[in-house]
């Protein structure tokens, strides 16, 4: 087996990802999780000389890094700038450096005007400065796959030359995201038959969407490195992904080894997705919301009858559980596996009446929740579904210049409370008199993970409103579901559904 060396550039590459910039804590947080539960390699966080907030955050960085032993695997982006990079690198406390150089005849000419010779001379320059301040030194060879398109001769010759340098690792960057899985294998083949000793690292972008093919191809051809993004973050259509490259080397590549904990992939991923505000497509593979939920009633069937629809591709691989969605297109099969996470049980006729009615909302849009079965059972087929908790009243109020505050009234257990609160808004305001109540009864509310609402393209003013809440308790998430001309009542709705599910 061939052990390769996972990089992660979240931190810089993905932070070019449009609208994304993250705070000091907020990068040392995930330059935490990334080294210590994910267990990449290394990380690239940030490129010199790009702000006073950037220095502060390398900074905290790599101070955690030295005291942990993690600082030979924190990485920074710098330029051939006679050395104003290495100063930078110094006062921020990093330790290796990737050094952006051209690895295109079309980039040297057009964009520095300069000679290859004049080039290179820049370079052994900056690496000597480099290497005489105690940093180390890898070298990005940018527009690579251009350069190896167009301009061959001169990528060899500038290999050449790096082969004679105190260079660490050669970084391959397929710049634009331009070329094909055959030409990722071909291209490091060449480079690897040529310079077998040398370590080759291949950054891959997804312009194309073949991000994970190249990287399969330029891992067949002998690559010893991996540029990747958590969630595939990075400028226009992003970087080769973290998580579905994981799970691909880990299923189909058995003679590659990695360090990378796939146990917490969806973690990581869902911490970038909150601090970055890009949210992952529900059908992205491995970490989107949709790619562990059968849907259609026939599968849940088949998964009943010797799992025929599981695959290696397992969702407790990546500490998620398996769903089966409520809509359309269930089947008796998919109802009757939430209900048994719920612990109901009914008989056949029953059953078929439920699963018509989930039809019957699924057809008109509705989106319909575990946690909205036992309402509509009690809907349906008139069984009592005993309400434990009552939003009896409330009084919302919101002025100009004024916190909103709400008044409510509320029954637990037949005993009747009620409280007056101030919030950040209308909904604030109410969750704070009724977590305020709870707080009475010595009880705990679950967190607020999400928070959605839908209303029907092309409506009015008027139209209903569907709000669906996410919430946490403990270690398990569940969704409730409101439905209201009003968006504040909607939300209070579901979040009656949420009370009584605690209670119950």
């Amino acid at each position: 087996m061939k052990r390769i060396e996972i990089m992660d550039t979240t931190l810089r590459d993905g932070e070019q990802t449009s609208s994304v910039s993250f705070s000091a804590s907020e990068k040392l947080t995930i330059a935490k999780l990334l080294l210590e539960e994910l267990k990449v390699d290394r990380i690239e966080i940030a490129s010199a000389r790009v702000s006073e907030g950037e220095l502060q955050a390398v900074k905290d960085v790599t101070s955690w890094a030295k005291e942990n032993s993690y600082l030979q695997a924190v990485e920074v982006l710098t330029f051939v700038d006679k050395g104003v990079s290495i100063d930078w690198m110094i006062e921020a406390g990093a330790k290796v450096q990737n050094l952006l150089t051209k690895g295109s005849l079309n980039h040297l000419t057009h964009q520095l005007k300069k000679t290859s010779n004049q080039h290179f001379k820049e370079i052994s320059e900056t690496i000597s400065f480099a290497q005489k301040k105690g940093i180390e030194t890898n070298i990005y060879l940018e527009d690579w796959s251009n350069g190896m398109r167009n301009s061959k001769d001169y990528v060899f010759e500038f290999l050449e030359f790096l082969s004679t340098q105190p260079v660490k690792r050669i970084m391959l960057p397929d710049t634009l995201g331009i070329i094909t899985p055959k030409e990722s294998y071909d291209f490091v083949k060449e480079i690897k038959d040529k310079y077998p000793s040398l370590h080759f690292d291949f950054h891959a972008h997804n312009d194309y969407d073949l991000g994970v093919a190249n990287v399969m191809e330029a891992l067949r051809a002998g690559a010893d490195g991996l540029h990747l993004t958590v969630n595939g973050m990075g400028e226009r259509a992003g970087n080769a992904p973290m998580s579905s490259t994981i799970a691909v080397i880990n299923d189909f590549m058995p003679e590659i080894e990695m360090g990378v904990n796939e146990k917490v992939l969806y973690t990581v991923s869902k911490l970038v997705e909150t601090f970055s505000g890009v949210m992952i497509p529900a059908n992205k593979p491995v970490i989107g919301a949709n790619v562990f939920t059968q849907t259609a009633g026939i599968h849940a069937d088949g998964d009943n009858k010797k799992n025929l629809y599981f695959s290696d591709l397992s969702p407790e691989r990546f500490g998620r559980t398996r769903q089966y969605a409520l809509g359309k297109s269930s089947g008796k099969a998919n109802i009757q596996k939430n209900l048994q996470e719920l612990g109901l049980q009914l008989n056949d006729d029953d059953l078929r009446q439920v699963t018509q009615r989930i039809i019957e909302l699924g057809d008109k849009k509705q989106v319909v929740t575990k946690e909205d079965l036992p309402y509509i059972i009690s809907d349906v087929l008139d069984y009592t579904y005993e309400e434990k908790v009552k939003v009896n009243s409330y009084v919302l109020t919101h002025s100009k210049g004024l916190k909103p505050s709400t008044t409510v009234s509320i029954t637990i257990n037949n005993e009747t409370f009620e409280e007056n609160a101030q919030g950040d808004g209308q909904f604030d305001a109410f969750m704070n008199a009724i977590r305020a109540v709870f707080e009475k009864k010595d009880m705990v509310l679950p967190g607020l993970v999400d928070y959605a609402v839908r209303i029907p393209p092309g409506s009015h003013s008027d139209a209903l409103c569907e709000t669906i809440i996410t919430w946490k308790n403990a270690d398990k998430e569940f969704k409730t579901r409101g439905l209201d001309s009003d968006q504040t009542v909607s939300a209070i709705k579901a979040t009656e559904k949420m009370l009584n599910i605690i209670i119950n």
